[in-house]
């Protein structure tokens, strides 16, 4: 343990929160560096923060800076980030080079919990999660999201999977692997830009108590794994499902003629979407991304709370 404490660095706030065993919500930063365009990446960075601090939760936005694994960036951290170039995005393959190499580094989806598992962080929000990619059966594309969710126990809330991937694939590896996937208020399972998907949700479950329940529930009874909370983006910023795919066949064919491959394929489709809906899409993202990470703050708020009854 005292290894894996070299490497890791607490913001002060974040420190001290787990220190009270006060309530504190895990944050990614692939979107700061690969998921927006400058200012708006920082600017979103800091207003998620925002929604979680008016939730009485501490933020920590995870990171890689010189050589460590850092849980809780500060302002300057987060526009530093914001401002790079040359930032890696981590995923976990990738953690040990960038971490010996002393790389900047963003955390995917899967590097963040990972991250959060070792600093005692439960709760997690994100936009989307990665999943199984479109033409997985020919080209074996599968996020290390997926597996990463199988064997580490840390809740995640996003707005679905990824529209841009095999969303019905998706759910059937979460299955393999014995995700519970719990869609929040509604029965149909959403596509990030949008609530409707046609594939319904395995469960639904409509408060947030009932939510921090499952997780107490299952992870007492021995069971590893994570728990992803399915919260459909709000309805005003909702864009329909059947627009957005036309969107997203486009930018898909544009990545076969550019030979765009491996993890610049979301980043490249993400920007591409954007541009082709006029920022309509960038407007979603970042409603969803807040909208998360208010039921993420909630949610850690209440799991806590079970939590510290026991003791």
């Amino acid at each position: 343990m005292k290894k894996l404490e070299a490497y890791l660095s607490f913001s002060p706030e974040v420190e001290q929160a787990l220190q009270n065993k006060l309530p504190v919500l895990a944050l990614e930063s692939t979107i700061i560096s690969h998921g927006m365009p400058y200012p708006q990446n920082v600017e979103t960075a800091l207003a998620v923060e925002e929604v979680v601090k008016q939730e009485g939760v501490v933020p920590a936005t995870m990171a890689v800076l010189d050589g460590k694994l850092c849980i809780g960036l500060s302002h300057k951290q987060i526009e530093t980030l914001g401002n790079l170039r040359n930032v890696t995005k981590v995923s976990l393959r990738d953690l040990p080079y960038v971490v010996s190499q002393r790389l900047p580094g963003s955390t995917t989806v899967a590097t963040t919990m990972r991250m959060a598992s070792m600093a005692g962080i439960s709760v997690f929000a994100t936009g989307g999660i990665g999943g199984v990619h479109r033409g997985a059966e020919n080209n074996m594309d599968i996020s290390a999201d997926l597996t990463e969710m199988g064997q580490t126990s840390v809740a995640i809330v996003s707005a679905g999977v990824k529209s841009i991937l095999d969303i019905g694939l998706t759910l059937e590896y979460l299955e393999t692997l014995g995700v519970p996937v719990v869609t929040f208020g509604q029965k149909e399972f959403p596509s990030f830009y949008s609530s409707k998907s046609k594939f319904r949700s395995p469960m639904q479950l409509n408060d947030v108590p009932s939510l921090a329940l499952l997780l107490k529930s299952k992870w007492e009874m021995g069971l590893e794994g994570a728990v992803l909370i399915a919260n459909p983006v709000p309805a005003a910023y909702e864009i329909d499902a059947q627009t957005m795919e036309k969107y997203i066949e486009d930018a898909l064919a544009a990545t076969g003629s550019l030979n765009i491959e491996g993890k610049d394929v979301t980043p490249f489709l993400l920007k591409t979407i954007a541009q082709n809906t006029q920022g309509e899409s960038l407007q979603a993202n970042i409603a969803l991304i807040k909208n998360n990470a208010l039921l993420g703050a909630r949610l850690a708020k209440a799991f806590s709370g079970l939590i510290n009854l026991d003791h």
